[in-house]
């Protein structure tokens, strides 16, 4: 472990300790917290192919909500926003879980856990994959740019001079054999959040032609629609993740429009009941994603910063991202110091919010910072 994980560490054990992560609680008017996860996989099973920090397992899914449940009750995602919309206060503290991108293993892992302990769900389902066997664009780039950091770095440094002829900057892979070593993770964040994504998908069929096509990975296989009733059925709340997870703040507005608006009215014909709930891609948004959000209907949205709109916060509501590895401490164990630390959201004030919430940039393709 790093020895930033031993400070955080340390530093969690010591205020939870004293009583002073609770200086930090959510103020009175917000009693509530919404956890947002993506994959779940049994123990024992590595996270491989799947990005950096999308996995939690089961049994330590299990411990999180352990913990969490003594001191927060566990509500829907609906009631959760009604109490928002009310403003009502009084009583415990209520979390919501909600899972995004709509992973088969949501239906396969979580619902059992969930169902066996009596605390409901949400998922947030990108429509356009419901019931095929594509893959979601940032897994599907992942494993491509997995593949170009597998090479040796002067193959690296080709690959990278290739897509630059193309009109591709990728700083990351044009280094030379003695330059940084990057990685695959930190190649995608910067790709993802440079590009629309039309760019993004010319991008991966150039990937496919100089290192080659991945292999077929069922584990990374999302929901299909019988899947999406059977867990509306088991009462989780089903919300939308737009049609194909493109980051709105990225596209026009037009791109934007059709992503909310389509994504709704077909969750709404397969499930046959209103749905009011839409986490944006990546917790990404901007003025003018907010207003088509309100524009295509939705009544609440979900985002992964602590920014809100003050005139329509309910539209941007935060949430916690929890994983395998955010809540583990400097000796390997689960830390449930950590976890309180997480939820009451000590550790945002070494955080800046990266995003651009004023105004939607023009889609386009920019020069990738080194």
């Amino acid at each position: 472990m790093s020895h930033r994980a031993y400070v955080k560490t340390a530093a969690a054990e010591a205020l939870c300790r004293t009583g002073a992560d609770r200086l930090w609680r959510v103020p009175a008017p917000e009693r509530a917290l919404v956890l947002g996860y993506h994959r779940v996989v049994e123990d024992g099973t590595r996270a491989g192919s799947s990005v950096p920090a999308m996995t939690i397992r089961t049994s330590t899914l299990e411990r999180q909500l352990d913990e969490l449940g003594r001191c927060f009750r566990f509500v829907t995602l609906d009631e959760l926003a009604a109490g928002l919309e009310s403003g009502r206060t009084a009583g415990r503290p209520v979390v919501a879980v909600t899972f995004d991108d709509g992973y088969r293993d949501v239906y396969e892992h979580a619902l059992p856990l969930l169902r066996r302990k009596g605390i409901p769900g949400a998922v947030f389902v990108v429509t356009d994959l419901v019931g095929t066997e594509g893959l979601l664009r940032h897994d599907r780039l992942y494993l491509l740019l997995s593949r170009a950091f597998a090479q040796p770095p002067a193959a690296r440094s080709r690959l990278g001079h290739v897509l630059r002829g193309l009109g591709w900057r990728v700083p990351i892979l044009e280094g030379g054999e003695d330059g940084p070593p990057g990685n695959a993770y930190g190649a995608l964040r910067a790709l993802l959040e440079a590009a629309p994504a039309a760019h993004l998908e010319r991008l991966m069929d150039e990937l496919v032609r100089v290192v080659g096509p991945f292999e077929p990975r069922p584990e990374l296989q999302v929901l299909d629609w019988d899947m999406v009733r059977a867990l509306h059925r088991a009462g989780f709340t089903v919300g939308s993740h737009t049609c194909t997870h493109v980051l709105l703040t990225r596209e026009g507005p037009e791109r934007v429009r059709i992503e909310l608006a389509a994504s709704r009215r077909r969750l709404e014909g397969e499930l046959g009941s209103p749905i009011r709930h839409l986490a944006y891609p990546d917790g990404r948004f901007d003025e003018a994603v907010i207003g088509a959000a309100a524009d295509a209907g939705y009544a609440f949205a979900y985002t992964t910063c602590q920014h809100r709109d003050r005139r329509r916060p309910l539209l941007t509501i935060s949430r916690r991202l929890l994983w395998e590895d955010s809540c583990r401490a400097a000796g390997g164990g689960f830390s449930p110091s950590l976890l309180r630390c997480q939820v009451q959201g000590v550790f945002d004030v070494a955080r800046r919010c990266r995003q651009e919430h004023e105004s939607s940039p023009a889609a386009r393709l920019e020069p990738l910072p080194a």
